[in-house]
């Protein structure tokens, strides 16, 4: 009987902790809808204020090892069969987060070359919060911050004016654009073939993502 008692108490606790962390990821400012970005995205409710934090992004804390272990296997079994992808950032020098979790609504806010959002990191926290007003039916966005050495994995779908056509950090433009005209390829527009690419943000996509900590 007290194994039974025991059990049914670490039950309890384990859903308090799940509905705990469901309402960590719930946010009044904003809403998951189809996207035109790619697959689904979220979207302001209301008027956001700039310097709001909108939304927190949640998941599991991993060590760098599991984070490594998880993307590798992750990416070997999207490459076979298109699954979904993985949405690991980088959060301390020896650990992530990896929010492919239901409750982060937040995986889903898509990346922008003029993004209207920011991630920031507050101790072992991540929080998406605004850089400038945004209106009711507004699609949050943020800058990921990918690295510009894999940019040809990464094509972006944003549809800013001032797209640079792959998902690379603003501090990283410089260079990629030295690495186009090289190549004699760069476009302010999106690639052609980067139109039949899904981009990054839903779970439905088989691209790895890992976010910098700088993002």
């Amino acid at each position: 009987m007290p194994s039974k008692n025991k059990a049914n108490t670490q039950d309890r606790l384990l859903h308090r902790k799940m509905l705990a962390l469901w309402k960590r990821g719930e946010s009044e400012f904003c809403e998951v809808r189809g996207s035109n970005i790619h697959g689904r995205g979220v979207y302001a409710t209301t008027f956001i204020p700039k310097d709001t934090r909108v939304i927190e992004y949640i998941g599991e804390i991993i060590d760098k090892r599991e984070s490594d272990r998880r993307g590798n296997s992750q990416q070997r079994k999207a490459q076979k069969n298109g699954d979904a992808a993985v949405y690991i950032f980088t959060l301390t020098k020896n650990y992530d987060l990896d929010g492919n979790v239901p409750w982060n609504i937040a995986r889903l806010i898509n990346h922008s070359c003029a993004p209207n959002c920011e991630a920031c990191i507050v101790g072992r926290r991540i929080y998406i919060d605004a850089i400038r007003d945004i209106q009711p039916g507004e699609e949050l966005s943020f800058d990921y911050g990918f690295d510009v050495d894999c940019f040809e994995e990464h094509p972006c779908r944003c549809g800013k004016p001032k797209c640079v056509g792959y998902i690379v950090g603003k501090d990283q433009w410089p260079e990629l654009h030295k690495k186009l005209e090289t190549r004699n390829t760069f476009s302010p527009k999106l690639p052609a073939s980067a139109q039949q690419t899904c981009g990054t943000d839903s779970m439905d996509s088989d691209t790895i993502i890992k976010l910098p900590a700088s993002a």
